[in-house]
């Protein structure tokens, strides 16, 4: 779930972490515009369908106006009435159709940036060999570098996020992942209170993790990493007993996380994907 810029329907680049295929996108509020590549041509993934053309739009209000005149007695054309109502409606439709445009772009580039939250990732316990700085990116986008700071971010996210969610604490949740994580973490939160139930993970330390991608697109940065992590994870009831997992044995999993930020800006968890 969540989002990977341009690259949200393309597959990530296999690691020695994560050397088999990430699953796609199951729920993302980017839309797919084409085939994913790495994954099959499944087209509006997640239940988003591909946006309408402006010229299918536009044809679909032509032909409306003239099953209207049909209808109306005033024939196939009679609901635009001669060539220069015709015009005049491209005219009109057109002139809708930038203002529309400009305004959505107004509002992208003032769109604020994501709050950047404390820190999570660090070479420790991290397989330096693993941990390729320099980021591939798919699409023709522009790479880039990534420091053992980042790496140092990303393990710390790692912990911050698992420890926000044990707590139930959406507000810090709101500080280190993008409003559309955190909205996904608030729904499964919700679902376990109407369950009287509570997920608990605890001891988390990450084993290994490299690096799959990294690229920068439209002022942002996006780091996609394959991490391998062991935790305790327990469910609990509210007297406290545990009814799934064990207390003291540590589980063991690898999940490909990606995180972005804005220029000059922190970290943040932008989408998780689990490894097949």
């Amino acid at each position: 779930m969540g989002s990977r810029g341009s690259n949200t329907y393309s597959a990530p680049p296999a690691t020695r972490t994560a050397p088999s295929t990430a699953a796609p996108m199951e729920r993302s509020v980017t839309q797919p515009s084409a085939p994913q590549p790495g994954y099959g041509a499944q087209q509006g993934f997640g239940g988003l369908a591909p946006r309408p053309s402006f010229m299918s739009g536009l044809m679909g209000g032509l032909i409306g106006a003239g099953i209207g005149g049909m209808l109306f007695g005033g024939g196939m054309f009679g609901g635009i009435s001669g060539i220069g109502s015709v015009l005049g409606l491209l005219l009109q439709i057109g002139l809708a159709f930038l203002v529309v445009r400009l305004i959505m772009g107004f509002f992208a580039q003032r769109r604020p940036a994501m709050a950047g939250g404390p820190q999570m990732f660090t070479p420790t316990g991290v397989n330096p060999q693993g941990m390729n700085p320099q980021g591939s990116a798919g699409g023709g986008l522009p790479p880039i570098t990534i420091s053992p700071a980042d790496f140092a971010a990303f393990e710390r996210l790692l912990q911050q996020v698992q420890a926000a969610w044990s707590q139930h604490d959406l507000g810090t949740m709101s500080r280190i992942t993008t409003p559309e994580m955190n909205s996904y973490f608030a729904e499964q939160l919700a679902d376990q209170a109407s369950r009287d139930i509570r997920n608990q993970v605890s001891a988390v330390k990450l084993e290994q993790g490299d690096l799959s991608e990294a690229w920068t697109e439209q002022g942002r940065d996006y780091a996609t990493v394959a991490m391998r992590f062991s935790m305790i994870d327990v469910t609990v009831a509210p007297n406290g007993k545990v009814v799934d997992g064990h207390p003291s044995e540590r589980t063991m999993t690898t999940e490909i996380w990606t995180f972005l930020r804005a220029r000059g800006g922190d970290w943040v968890l932008s989408a998780i994907q689990q490894v097949r």
